[in-house]
């Protein structure tokens, strides 16, 4: 394993994060196949659009700007569902721990073409894959997935009573590719 920062001296990142589950009219599911370059092997994960909370931003706001960010797509702060969930996650990487609140929307969309012209350098260099996933290819993947309890928490985007008032409260969850102390 290689790794630049010994993983007791990781530093601890604070931020909220928003996370997004963007489903087209085919009802699949886009996840981004994420990566740790510090590693080796380089472990890899799916995860949903989404990311930090920029300081003045309101989560409605990120998420709309993660979605044009990450995919190209434009999209009317009214058209996202949610706040879902709000959950408190842990994720230890090679060279850091990031500590994030995260909230979750939902949005669905016609199909299109993923444009990654405005992915940061970060995303260029760690972001090894982009796909639309059927539910059934999901549940039947044997690829890391985040967030881990993805079927538990998708289920909230057709009940609608279960957050209707405000956003779900997640238990706290560590995914992480080195485990935070």
């Amino acid at each position: 394993m290689v790794m630049t920062t010994p993983p007791a001296a990781r530093p601890r990142i604070q931020r909220r994060a928003v996370r997004v589950f963007l489903f087209d009219d085919a009802d699949r599911l886009l996840l981004f196949l994420d990566s740790d370059l510090g590693l080796d092997p380089v472990p890899h994960w799916w995860v949903t659009p989404g990311g930090g909370v920029d300081p003045g931003e309101s989560d409605v706001e990120a998420a709309v700007r993660e979605l044009w960010e990450e995919t190209g797509l434009v999209v009317d702060a009214g058209s996202l569902v949610g706040p879902l969930l709000t959950r408190d996650v842990v994720h230890g990487y090679s060279d850091q721990i990031t500590e994030q609140t995260e909230v979750y929307f939902a949005l669905r969309v016609p199909a299109f073409e993923v444009d990654t012209a405005a992915h940061t350098v970060e995303e260029q260099a760690t972001v090894a894959d982009i796909r639309w996933w059927t539910l059934a290819d999901l549940e039947s993947t044997t690829d890391d997935v985040w967030p881990r309890d993805l079927f538990t928490l998708l289920a909230l985007v057709d009940q609608p009573d279960a957050w209707r008032d405000g956003p779900v409260i997640g238990e706290p969850v560590e995914e992480s590719v080195v485990p935070a102390p």
